[in-house]
């Protein structure tokens, strides 16, 4: 799983309380483009580490909400290493 991306692991740290968020409410909290938090978290979606928790309509568009899925112990260490550390995954 390539959780070594800086951007996927503060994702999922913010997402680690288990509460269902959409990646606007991601990109808001992280100061982060939405396109490129959406980009993550698609890609967490599909590696298993986040699941669809809901839809909602809003404004005429439908916004997704996400929740944290991973239990695996590695991954869970992994986040509690420093952000200081270079990413090995760029994608």
């Amino acid at each position: 799983m390539s959780l070594k991306h800086e951007l996927r692991r503060r994702i999922l740290r913010v997402m680690s309380n288990g509460v269902p968020v959409s990646p606007r409410q991601l990109a808001d909290l992280l100061g982060e483009l939405l396109s490129n938090v959406s980009y993550h978290v698609r890609v967490l979606a599909d590696l298993g580490a986040l699941e669809a928790a809901g839809k909602k309509k809003v404004r005429g568009a439908t916004q997704h909400f996400y929740r944290w899925s991973l239990d695996a112990e590695w991954a869970r260490k992994l986040l509690e290493e420093t952000e200081d550390e270079p990413p090995d995954d760029q994608s």
